[in-house]
Parts: structure tokens; sequence; C-alpha cells
């Protein structure tokens, strides 16, 4: 049996991946966060990685063979998301070393090629990504994580894979970066109040060609590069395969809610601002369905779907390094969203 150690696991990455090990089958999986974890079959661990007194306690007596960093947190300036984000897998691997630890992941993103978000998109990188693109001449907490990582592993002797996904799309509650969970809120609040489901993003991203990361797919990427021994030591980008644009999804997503898809004004119109006043419809809606009693900004982060749809750049991503070391999986983007859809209702998060 495989010991997997998850940071992260009650977010999008940490619990589709969770779900894929105990499917796969070999793997204990313990899953490590702020909060108990619902997810069957996991043994779950409280902490705060920026406590390292409370990581102490919670793994005293875990010994992984496996560690996937699949979490952040967001700081006001990128200073301290250095200073905390760096300190995190920092205090986690220190947790864990001398215990036998075989392969550390850890999961970024696109800014490391965008930037972070006081310089985002500012340097305009050629697409697609490409994963020996040189690091970009900013503070980026991304590349202090991978630091911690590259040096905890020769310290430690570990392996390591670095992934990069792009908008993440799958099943959380309570995550910042859940565009698919933010979505199924305006949409649902779009058809219950006949507002317009306009497309809030801006022109570049209505026409541009772009892909998204289904956790699934992400799951299954993490997997492959920890038990593959050609993909040891190597960052590597991973997104669905499928390459589209907004201006041809935006209809499929309504017409998966009945609705129609507004024309696009032409503009960008974030939804933080459109938005504002959606408190107190979301609560009427919560109460009218019998949906669990989530708050708005639990179940929607308006920003960070207004940072990803909102960019003035293309976004895509190479995936030829995984390609040609074996990983071959597939996602359709459709299924992408609609399948997260499908969770969020039976779980009662959004209306049917």
């Amino acid at each position: 049996m495989k010991h997997a150690l998850i940071a992260g696991i009650t977010g999008i990455v940490g619990g589709h991946l969770a779900e894929h090990l105990l499917s796969a089958g070999g793997w204990t999986v313990s899953g490590l966060s702020r909060s108990p974890s619902r997810l069957d079959g996991v043994n779950s661990l409280n902490a705060d990685l920026n406590d390292p007194a409370s990581l102490k306690a919670a793994l005293a007596d875990v010994r992984p063979s496996h560690v996937f960093i699949t979490t952040w947190s967001r700081q006001a300036t990128e200073v301290e998301n250095i200073r905390v984000n760096g300190g995190m897998v920092r205090n986690l691997l220190q947790a864990v070393e001398g215990r036998g630890v075989e392969h550390t992941a850890l999961v970024t993103g696109t800014k490391h090629y965008l930037g972070p978000f006081e310089a985002y998109a500012k340097s305009k990188p050629e697409t697609p990504f490409r994963e020996d693109q040189p690091r970009l001449p900013f503070d980026n907490f991304y590349y202090v994580q991978e630091d911690e990582v590259f040096a905890a592993a020769k310290r430690d002797g570990f392996t390591w894979s670095v992934h990069r996904p792009h908008t993440l799309i799958g099943y959380a509650v309570g995550n910042v970066m859940n565009m698919a969970a933010t979505l199924g809120v305006y949409a649902s609040i779009c058809r219950e109040t006949g507002r317009p489901f306009v497309f809030p993003g801006s022109p570049q991203q209505w026409e541009a060609a772009i892909d998204v990361t289904d956790g699934r797919i992400l799951a299954k990427h993490l997997l492959w590069a920890a038990t593959t021994p050609q993909a040891k030591n190597l960052a590597f980008n991973v997104v669905n395969g499928e390459i589209f644009r907004w201006n041809w999804l935006w209809p499929r997503l309504a017409a998966y809610f009945g609705i129609d898809a507004a024309p696009y004004p032409g503009k960008a119109g974030p939804l933080e601002i459109s938005m504002a006043d959606a408190g107190p419809i979301w609560d009427n809606i919560v109460a009218k369905n019998d949906l669990e009693p989530n708050h708005l900004s639990k179940v929607a982060s308006f920003w960070h779907t207004d940072a990803d749809l909102g960019r003035e750049v293309e976004t895509f991503n190479d995936m030829t390094l995984s390609r040609k070391l074996g990983f071959l999986d597939y996602q359709d983007t459709v299924a992408s969203f609609t399948d997260a859809f499908d969770r969020l209702r039976a779980d009662r998060i959004i209306p049917r």
C-alpha cells in the first residue's frame, strides 16, 4: 500500500485526487486541512499549514510515501503570498522529513506564466505556454513554493513533480477558485430573476482560444506523475486537451440551465459589480429550493472568475511533454462544467 498525504483535501484538486486514489486501489489516503474532510475512506487530519506546532501534532503518527500539495492561501500582496504560501510548503515538508517520503507533487497554475495578481498578464507571454519558458521577472509565490520543494527533495532524497493547471473546474464548496460553482450560482440567479445571462469577461476572452483543467484529469495526472519513472523531477502543464472559445461554450452553459445566452455587449461587466446586490436574492433561492444554507460568498467567488474571464491576453497551454511521456488522457470541456453542475445540484448546493 502507498500512503498519500494530501494537503488541501477539501479543495477541488484535493477532493478529486482523494477520490481517484481510493478508486484506483492500493492507496491509503490522509487528508490535511483546517476543516474535516467529508470523503469516505479518508483519514482526516486537522492542522494549519502556517502553524508548525499544529502540523507536528496532526502528523505525529503519519508516514506518507507520497505528499501532494494542492492548497494555497490568498493574501493582500504578493510579498505576503510569498511569505505565507512558501512557509506552508516549507512547514509541511519539514514536518514529514525523515519519514520515508518517496515523492512530492506540487500543484501551482498558469500564473507561473502570467505573473502574480499585482503584475497579471503584463508580460504578454507567447502561447501556447510551454514548461521550458523562463520564469518572469516578478515576485511570484509559485516560484518560491517550487524552490521549497526542490530544496526539501535535495535534503530528504525524494523525487518531485510540479503540475500547472489552468482554470480549475470541478466539485468543491467554499473554494475561492471554483468557476463551476460561481457560474452555476450566476446562472441560477439569472434564471430566478430574469436577468440576462451575459458573459462577464473581456472581448479578448470572448474571442480568444483558451483551455481549462478538470479536477478529475488533474487527479489522473498527479497519480501518473507520482508512479511513472520518466515523469519524475519535471514540471508539467495539465489541461483538458481541448481548446475552445467562450463564445462557443457560453450558449451551451446557458442551455444546461434552460435559459438563453444574452448577446455579448462588447465589454467586460464584472460579476463582482453585477452581483453586488445578489446576497438576499441567493438567500431566497436557498430557502425556496431547500438548499444547503450556504452564504453566497461560500459558493461563488466572483472576484476569481472575473480575474480569469477578464484577461486581455490569449491563454492556453501546451501538453506535448506529458504526451511524449505517455499521459494521453482527454476531458470534454462541456462535460467538465455540466458534470460539476450535476453534483452541485445533487448535493443541494445550487437549485435544479
